[in-house]
């Protein structure tokens, strides 16, 4: 759905509120820390702090402000007090924030004490993934550009990418038009138009790309047992290319 101008500064709020969720997480020691804990503290500091709306508590039945996905979960990891994040592990944490009737989307995996270095060389390519793909975003351009870039970088590595899961439009709702899938051909699907905005999400697995989605519901894992990462920014199409909405301070894209 294209932003208005007016709509477009909102969504800047909106990024720009939920870019410093991540960076007060930057600073603690995870270690130890129950996904529940984390859960409470940023839902604390989102409500507190900056005065915003934890975008993901109630949407669909969900009970909590964040997605904390662990090693070999893919996604929608529910926090809980019994999940305790452990040494060596990687945690996917998912948030949103809604101020001023929009919503803005990010996530990040963090790397928890000594990780193995396969993990790092994981959350690398996939961080360089998704900034394959958010270099293919200006007007006139395709989805199925985006898709194929980010394909093309995770296959080089070795990786396979999630198909069952995608980007999708955000603006008023959290998922509108159109879906961004992180797969595909370019010069396919629909032509990006100034004044859009969706995210762009990939899913990266350390082996092959079939997931299964536990009995509680929400949880999907990798059928493998092996890893899997995730990064995630909200883009707006600008006149003259790209804006990333939720850029946190300091961070810079990777120069490949």
């Amino acid at each position: 759905m294209v932003k208005t101008p007016d709509e477009l500064a909102l969504m800047r709020v909106s990024g720009r509120l939920l870019a410093p969720v991540f960076e007060m997480l930057d600073g603690l020691d995870l270690a130890g820390m129950s996904t529940l804990a984390i859960n409470d503290r940023v839902e604390h500091f989102i409500t507190r702090d900056l005065a915003a709306r934890p975008a993901s508590k109630g949407q669909y039945g969900f009970a909590y402000v964040l997605n904390s996905s662990i090693n070999d979960v893919v996604c929608h990891g529910v926090p809980s007090a019994d999940a305790i994040v452990r040494d060596g592990d990687i945690v996917n944490l998912d948030i949103t924030l809604e101020k001023n009737g929009f919503i803005a989307d990010s996530s990040k995996t963090y790397m928890v004490g000594d990780v193995s270095p396969g993990a790092k060389r994981l959350l690398r390519v996939t961080r360089e993934a998704m900034w394959k793909g958010i270099r293919q975003v200006r007007p006139g351009a395709r989805l199925g550009d985006v898709g194929a870039a980010i394909e093309k970088h995770a296959k080089a590595n070795g990786y396979s990418v999630v198909r069952d899961y995608c980007g999708h439009g955000i603006g008023r709702a959290m998922h509108e038009a159109p879906d961004v899938l992180h797969f595909g051909r370019a010069g396919t699907g629909e032509v990006l138009r100034e004044g859009m905005t969706f995210t762009i999400e990939p899913m990266i697995n350390e082996g092959t790309r079939g997931v299964s989605t536990s009995d509680d519901g929400w949880t999907v894992v990798t059928d493998d047992g092996k890893l899997s990462a995730q990064f995630e920014h909200t883009v707006a199409v600008t006149r003259t290319g790209v804006e990333v909405l939720t850029l946190r301070t300091g961070e810079t894209p990777p120069k490949n």
